[in-house]
């Protein structure tokens, strides 16, 4: 299981990455935001490509969903905290990383 500490100490070792309140969660941008993580520290949404989230939501089910609306048809994923291994969690966060620093 993940935390939300967990979340913020390894997005914020990733090159560039800032972390600021947007809405009612937190967002962390390195060109752009490509990650959230929610006010309850349960669950985060990650930018993923859409044939990505796809893959992770066939591969792992109980951890990754697509968010049901535009923004999940664009990639953004639902990762559940209390089902996923922290170093699950680093691959996953730098997949997004990788998302938000492209141009």
């Amino acid at each position: 299981m993940a935390t939300a500490d967990d979340v913020h100490r390894i997005a914020l070792s990733l090159a560039g990455t800032t972390a600021a309140p947007h809405m009612d969660r937190t967002a962390f941008r390195v060109r752009r935001i490509y990650a959230t993580l929610a006010a309850d520290g349960r669950s985060m949404n990650l930018k993923f490509s859409p044939e990505e989230r796809e893959f992770k939501a066939m591969m792992a089910p109980a951890i990754f969903a697509a968010i049901p609306n535009g923004w999940g048809r664009q990639g953004w994923t639902t990762v559940d905290l209390t089902a996923i291994e922290p170093k699950e969690l680093v691959a996953a966060l730098t997949m997004a990383w990788e998302h938000g620093r492209a141009k």
